[in-house]
C-alpha cells in the first residue's frame, strides 16, 4: 500500500496520528509512506522512527526548483497547489497506484476496501461531499465548465491511477487553465474542471466523510448514518473547515473526542511510550 502526504512542519503531529490509526484499523500490509516537501522537514527522524515504530516506511519525496518554472506563482496560487496534481512527476516510476490523503483525516476502519479500487479507464477515485447542495453543485458546473462530472469532488481522499495519470495529466495543461480563471481552491478546482470526468466515485459516507455534517448525514440517509453506524463502517474521518480538533479546547464536535484519542496515542508513540510492533 502507498500512500502520499503533503505537508510542512506544522503537520508532523498531524501526520503520525493519521498513520497510528491506518496501522491500528487496516489489516496488515507492507505500507510506504510518501511525503511532499519543499524544505527537508525538521523532525523528519522522528517521522522516520514513528513510521518504523508503526510497521512502514518513510520516503520522503523533495520538490525540484525547475518543475514549476514555467508555473503561474503567486500569493494566491504558491507551487504546493501544484503537489497533488503533478505527484506523478515527483514520484518514482516503479508505482502504479498511491492514495493520497490530507493531513486532517482520520482512518477508523480497514482502508483496503479503499486501496483495492478497480480504477481501469479512470485517473482518480474520489468523493463528491453530500453536504453540497443542488444549487451548489450547479454554480460549481457552470463555474468550471465541467457538465459531464458526476458533481465536485473533494481532493482531500484521491486514489490515483498513475499509470494513467503519466499518459494523460500534463502541467502546461494545468497552468494554463490556472492562467485563464479565477479560481476559489485551485487545486481542487483544476482537478474538478480538466480531470472530473475521468473520477471514479467514491461513497463519502464510507471514504470522506465530513465530520462538519453528521446530522445531514444522518438525515438523507433517514436515520441509517448515525454516529454508531459511522464508527462502524466508515473508514475514512475528514475533519473540514477551519475548526480543526487538535487546535479546539473544547468537545466542538461529535468526532473531536475521537481524534483526540488518536492524537494522544501518536504522541505517545513518537515519545517512545507506547510501541506496537
Amino acid at each position: 500500500m502507498n500512500l502520499l502526504f503533503s505537508i510542512d512542519d506544522h503537520y508532523t503531529t498531524q501526520l503520525e496520528t493519521v498513520l497510528l490509526s491506518i496501522r491500528l484499523n487496516t489489516r496488515p500490509t507492507k505500507i510506504n509512506v510518501y511525503v511532499i516537501q519543499k524544505q527537508p522537514l525538521k523532525q523528519a527522524a522522528e517521522l522516520k522512527r514513528v513510521c518504523a515504530h508503526l510497521g512502514m516506511t518513510y520516503h520522503p519525496v523533495m520538490v525540484e526548483d525547475g518543475l514549476f518554472a514555467t508555473a503561474p506563482v503567486t500569493d494566491r496560487y504558491p507551487t504546493t497547489i501544484y503537489y497533488r496534481l503533478l505527484a506523478h512527476q515527483l514520484l518514482p516510476e516503479n508505482l502504479h497506484k498511491i492514495l493520497y490523503l490530507d493531513a486532517d483525516v482520520l482512518c477508523i476502519n480497514d482502508l483496503t476496501s479503499l486501496y483495492d479500487l478497480d480504477l481501469s479507464g479512470y485517473l482518480y477515485a474520489s468523493a463528491i461531499h453530500t453536504g453540497l447542495t443542488n444549487t451548489t453543485e450547479v454554480i460549481n458546473k457552470i463555474r468550471l465548465q465541467n457538465f459531464d462530472a458526476d458533481g465536485y469532488y473533494n481532493s482531500g481522499v484521491l486514489l490515483m491511477n498513475l499509470d494513467e495519470i503519466r499518459r494523460r495529466v500534463r502541467a502546461e495543461d494545468i497552468f494554463s487553465y490556472i492562467r485563464q480563471h479565477v479560481l476559489l481552491l485551485p487545486d481542487q478546482d483544476v482537478l474538478n474542471a480538466l480531470y472530473g470526468k475521468y473520477i471514479k466515485s467514491v461513497p463519502d459516507e464510507l471514504y470522506n466523510f465530513d465530520t462538519r455534517n453528521g446530522r445531514i448525514y444522518e438525515t438523507i440517509s433517514f436515520g441509517e448514518w448515525t454516529l454508531d453506524w459511522a464508527v462502524k463502517h466508515t473508514v475514512i474521518l475528514h475533519y473540514c473547515g477551519r475548526e480543526k480538533p487538535w487546535l479546539t479546547t473544547k468537545n466542538s464536535g461529535r468526532y473531536t473526542a475521537l481524534y483526540k484519542h488518536y492524537w494522544r496515542l501518536a504522541e505517545r508513540v513518537a515519545d517512545d511510550k507506547l510501541r506496537l510492533n
